[in-house]
């Protein structure tokens, strides 16, 4: 037997090959590189309501992905959680900020390539893991939904119940953030303040003289 032929035959005794991608794998790849795209340019634009636009693109790249996985419930949570609250959340807290419109030189930091290499090790690793938690696991696209509401519920609160609750914490603190942003007075709003207490103040010491 040739060595084609016994590739041949392996790959059939083994499962599906990197070889012969389907059409749902080769749409996962192109899904995933406009994503990691679209998280590029989220991190690099000076423009902050462009940064959080491309967020957005990058998120519903994620919830396309768990749907070519499957993964239903989870491409509509990932939807209804990110895209339809922390990216409004985001907006929000750009328009009560104030934030500029245009470009914002001041947005940068001095830090670029240590957040780069930073990010890199950390895409690193988690490739690592991935790949090596799951090199023999292959989805079953024909077979019954691994992303269904009862098999993720009982994943869920059965192994992963302390990462869950540390979310919840986490997404509690980024609100309790927004609020205090939102209602910080700017620069001039203070001196604002303080010229009217400043004013009311002598107006009261000049009432009081005058009925001495």
């Amino acid at each position: 037997m040739s060595p084609a032929a016994t590739l041949a035959a392996a790959g059939t005794a083994t499962g599906p090959g990197f070889l012969s991608p389907t059409g749902v794998e080769i749409a996962f790849l192109l899904v995933g590189l406009a994503t990691l795209g679209a998280a590029v340019i989220t991190v690099t634009t000076k423009q902050l309501v462009h940064a959080a636009l491309w967020l957005v693109v990058a998120l519903g790249g994620v919830a396309v992905e768990y749907l070519l996985l499957t993964a239903e419930f989870i491409a509509w949570v990932q939807v209804l959680i990110y895209l339809g609250s922390v990216v409004v959340l985001l907006l929000f807290g750009l328009m009560l900020t104030k934030a500029p419109i245009g470009r914002s030189p001041d947005a940068d930091s001095n830090n670029r390539w240590v957040a780069l290499g930073v990010a890199v090790t950390a895409g690193a690793a988690l490739v690592w893991v991935v790949a090596d938690a799951f090199r023999t696991t292959w989805i079953d696209l024909d077979g019954p939904a691994q992303g269904s509401t009862k098999v993720t519920g009982e994943i869920l609160f059965q192994h992963w119940v302390l990462p869950f609750e540390a979310l919840s914490v986490l997404l509690l603190a980024a609100l309790i953030g927004a609020i205090v942003l939102s209602r910080r007075n700017t620069p001039a709003e203070d001196a604002a303040a303080a010229a009217a207490a400043a004013a009311d103040g002598q107006a009261d010491t000049g009432d009081r003289k005058g009925q001495s």
